[in-house]
């Protein structure tokens, strides 16, 4: 069988990811040299680079954390809305659910024009 622009054959594609099996099972790098491998993440390094930042990761979350948390997820076009319909939002996309309960104890009456408004009232209520 061709396989257009290869320069190996299919038999040797098979043996070559035969011999990477086990190397790729054991989580130890895989390179000779070390300089090729990343470079793990240190104790000091901003808490971006250990994933998102979420409310509730560090004692007290500020309002730029919520506002930018719930930015990301739920963009210009969720609003205005309220409560209701921001948290349907947030579990369609697929949001953490940290981002859903903060919304939760808000007053169903309300609206909210933007992430900064609605960032606000998560403080007032004391959830964060």
């Amino acid at each position: 069988m061709q396989r257009g622009s290869d320069r190996l054959s299919v038999h040797r594609d098979d043996e070559m990811k035969h011999e990477l099996k086990e190397l790729m099972r054991t989580g130890h790098p895989t390179r000779t040299e070390e300089w090729h491998d990343p470079e793990p993440a240190a104790d000091d390094d901003p808490e971006v680079w250990r994933g998102p930042a979420l409310p509730g990761r560090s004692s007290r979350a500020s309002l730029e954390e919520i506002r930018l948390d719930l930015a990301r997820v739920l963009g210009r076009g969720a609003f205005p809305a309220g409560p209701a319909d921001l948290i349907r939002v947030l579990r369609r996309e697929n949001a953490p659910d940290r981002l859903v309960e903060l919304l939760e104890p808000l007053p169903s009456r309300a609206r909210y024009g933007n992430a900064q408004e609605l960032a606000e009232a998560v403080l007032r209520a004391g959830r964060p």
